[in-house]
């Protein structure tokens, strides 16, 4: 039988159950729909799963006479689909957001400071109140909100909130006296960065990209112990949803060797793909010695740069002003010469470069730094978030075999705000996954969690759907942009097993492949559309290991 040591010990990793390095099975799945994501089979009744990898897929009896002496594990006649992959995330944070106050969803600056009020009771004296997850849009005027609101719920008591994004962060007045009021309220405009002001040019607690050093840099750090309850929370939930791989987006050296740790004490259940931060020290210390494949758990062959902001908080560098906001045009994170030398530097270290752009003028200056730079199809080079694009540049995405590294729900939270922020012409260049797959750009699919919910079939329904959770608008937001099934699938697990220069061990249940993979409560292949949001992961394995769920 399967062993549920894993599983019993990823359930009680808080209460500081000691986690041994979890025994590969060896079993034929039987009764089953399972969707291999792999052409020469596309779906198979049986798998065969020996010493923790694929060994063949097929018709039980076929399976069965080929490995006689496999015990059976029937997975009920549900679907089976590879583990799912997050090609664009942000692990601890996954975990840290669980730590703090969480403002997602909120409908209203009054819901948000009720979250706030509650949070509080579990701070001692004299403890800064963290969080994140606002998102303006979401609320009756849209506006941003100001260290007002909360003053009047924590006058004493310093806060401090990221937006969703993470591109924008909201304090209060006694934050911003720690941080120097005087001194945030003389000060410029920081390059890549704005502190929002009223009409009469004073700070209103709202700070944009650079900008949020100002706050940031006094603020508490949390601790190591922090850090490692963070990640443990983030395994437990990836399990939880069926994530068997996610790509980190920009990660440092500690970070780093607390994923080797955690893979060294055995409770490190997940294939993760890192994407070294630019300008850290973990950029020079692997630039052209990189660790590849850490226990098979742990790939560092990529970096992470960032051009520009977000839409919602009007940070995305757009070549025109934005539709609602004459006069601005986002923020550029670092010139374009800057950014072409250290595309050059990343090339030249035999870096895969992976670069944040949301506005059509990031993802120009991305364009033209990677061509610059000589980069060819063979280095799979990436764009993270391609969200708003010319129409006319997808020649050259498709040329330099760029890979549109996109998060399905990223459309379905902004539909709301992104058409009037870029306007009817240019929002056809937005969130365009069909189009650009149509032109032969591949697409490596993500949530960018804790940015939007970690559970990948969130963004598989909006992928197919172009839907909110509230199943609106009806027909889908500029429905041509959908996607089939299959190719969401796969985008969610082949493509972005590709984008990280791992398809030929993950992202199908083809033979030799390791067998990572997830038993659902519904047919997602299948099922009307809005039975996907009602979808449940039933099981989840890893390594041919149970580490989530149970077939019974």
């Amino acid at each position: 039988m399967i062993s549920r040591l894993t599983f019993l010990c990823l359930v009680l990793l808080f209460a500081g159950c000691d986690q041994t390095d979890p025994v590969e099975g060896s079993y034929i799945l039987s009764d089953a729909i399972i969707y291999t994501v792999d052409e020469e089979m596309p779906v198979a009744e049986a798998m065969a799963v020996v010493d923790g990898k694929v060994a063949m897929v097929g018709h039980l009896d076929d399976v069965q006479d080929a490995y006689p002496d496999l015990p059976l594990n029937s997975a009920g006649g549900r679907a089976v689909v590879p583990g799912f992959t997050d090609a664009h995330a942000h692990f601890v944070g996954l975990g840290s957001q669980r730590l703090r106050a969480d403002l997602r969803g909120t409908a209203s600056i009054e819901e948000a400071i009720s979250i706030l009020i509650d949070f509080e009771s579990t701070l001692g004296e004299g403890d800064w109140l963290l969080g994140g997850g606002w998102n303006q849009t979401l609320w009756p005027d849209r506006e941003f909100p100001t260290r007002q609101d909360l003053d009047a719920h924590f006058p004493n008591r310093p806060v401090w909130l990221s937006r969703i994004d993470g591109h924008a962060a909201w304090a209060n007045t006694q934050a911003m006296n720690i941080a120097g009021f005087e001194e945030i309220s003389a000060a410029q405009d920081p390059t890549g960065g704005a502190i929002i002001r009223d009409g009469e040019g004073v700070p209103i607690g709202i700070f944009v990209d650079a900008a949020m050093t100002f706050v940031r840099r006094v603020a508490p750090r949390e601790t190591a112990e922090f850090f490692d309850r963070a990640l443990e929370m983030a395994l437990a939930e990836a399990a939880q949803v069926g994530l068997t791989g996610v790509h980190d987006a920009g990660i440092d050296s500690t970070t780093i060797n607390r994923y080797k740790r955690f893979i060294d004490e055995g409770r490190f259940t997940v294939r993760l793909y890192g994407m070294v931060a630019g300008g850290s020290s973990a950029f020079e210390e692997y630039c052209n010695n990189h660790l590849i494949d850490y226990g098979e758990r742990l790939t560092i062959r990529s970096v992470k740069f960032a051009l520009d902001g977000a839409l919602g908080s009007r940070g995305a560098a757009l070549i025109e002003d934005y539709s609602d906001d004459p006069g601005n045009r986002g923020l550029i994170r670092t010139t374009p010469e800057e950014f072409n030398e250290r595309v050059q530097e990343a090339v030249n270290c035999g870096y895969q470069v992976n670069t944040h752009a949301i506005g059509d003028l990031g993802n120009r200056v991305l364009l033209d730094a990677y061509e610059l730079a000589g980069v060819t199809p063979e280095g799979r080079h990436r764009d993270e978030h391609t969200q708003i694009i010319e129409l006319s540049e997808i020649e050259r995405f498709t040329r330099l075999g760029i890979i549109a590294s996109m998060q399905p729900t990223h459309a379905t939270s902004d539909l709301n705000m992104a058409e009037d922020r870029v306007g009817p012409h240019r929002i056809k260049g937005g969130y365009a996954w069909r189009t650009l797959l149509d032109a032969g750009v591949p697409l490596a699919f993500g949530s960018d969690f804790p940015v939007e919910k970690a559970n990948p079939l969130l963004g598989f329904f909006a992928s197919v759907t172009r839907q909110t959770e509230d199943l609106l608008p009806e027909g889908g937001w500029y429905p041509e942009e959908r996607l089939t099934r299959e190719q969401t699938l796969y985008a969610f697990t082949k493509g972005a097993a590709w984008a990280a220069f791992q398809d030929d061990q993950l992202g199908s249940l083809s033979p030799g492949n390791h067998a990572d993979f997830v038993v659902l409560s519904k047919d997602i292949m299948t099922v009307p559309s809005p039975q996907i949001l009602e979808t449940e992961v039933v099981a989840t394995f890893f390594g041919g290991n149970l580490i989530y769920g149970s077939l019974e």
